[in-house]
């Protein structure tokens, strides 16, 4: 196994700053805590940039709720990217589903070829779908990088048994990263039990704010 490395959810600018000082590999930006992350401003994506020399991941979400988007909505989707190409981050977290919950491949696809050459990873959308074999694949066949999933529970220490069977699915056509309340004092535990590359955490005690003592916890655990 490659040295596992660890991304930070990062709701706010000061959260990112925390984490890249911390020892975080990767940034995923977003905002709204509460709505599960949405597509942070463009200006706090600016400010980050110059700010962030680590990996930036940005959400792309127009809203909280479901994973299924009106034409206006997917159209707003399509624009984001466009539009944070141009401020040289590093790659793009989103997911879309059908009303069904299965993957909607066509506009997953869209996104993923509008995101070139920039990676994409398809986030907890992948939580709800009713088959994970069949949408690993389908997520696989988009040409998806990275799949956030928490193993279909509500966090991912609950859903050890199929992160470790994604992971070895995924072989490496795919990385498989466990999320969802991944926390210092479990990290080390999905991590020898699922031995996936990458693990995602908000490291956020209280107040929506990366805390840096777990972030620096995270990334001991991983060592």
């Amino acid at each position: 196994m490659k040295n596992p490395k660890l991304e930070i959810a990062c709701f706010n600018l000061a959260s990112a700053i925390i984490a890249q000082a911390g020892g975080a590999d990767r940034i995923e930006l977003c905002d709204q805590f509460r709505e599960g992350g949405t597509t942070p401003e463009f200006s706090v994506v600016e400010e980050a940039r110059k700010k962030i020399s680590i990996e930036l991941l940005i959400m792309i979400r127009p809203r909280g709720g479901n994973f299924v988007y009106s034409d206006a909505e997917f159209n707003q989707m399509t624009e984001d990217i466009v539009q944070l190409k141009k401020l040289n981050v590093d790659g793009f977290v989103f997911g879309i589903l059908n009303t069904d919950n299965t993957i909607n491949i066509e506009q997953n696809k869209e996104l993923v070829k509008l995101a070139q050459p920039l990676p994409c990873s398809f986030h907890r959308a992948f939580d709800k779908t009713p088959n994970a074999k069949q949408a690993l694949q389908e997520i696989i066949d988009c040409g998806f990088k990275t799949i956030l999933t928490s193993g279909h529970q509500a966090a991912a220490i609950a859903g050890l048994d199929e992160l470790k069977e994604l992971v070895q699915l995924a072989n490496d056509s795919i990385c498989i990263m466990p999320g969802g309340g991944v926390r210092s004092t479990n990290i080390k535990q999905i991590k020898e039990y699922t031995h996936a590359n990458y693990y995602h955490s908000s490291a956020i005690i209280e107040n929506e704010l990366a805390n840096m003592e777990e972030v620096t916890s995270l990334k001991e655990q991983l060592s």
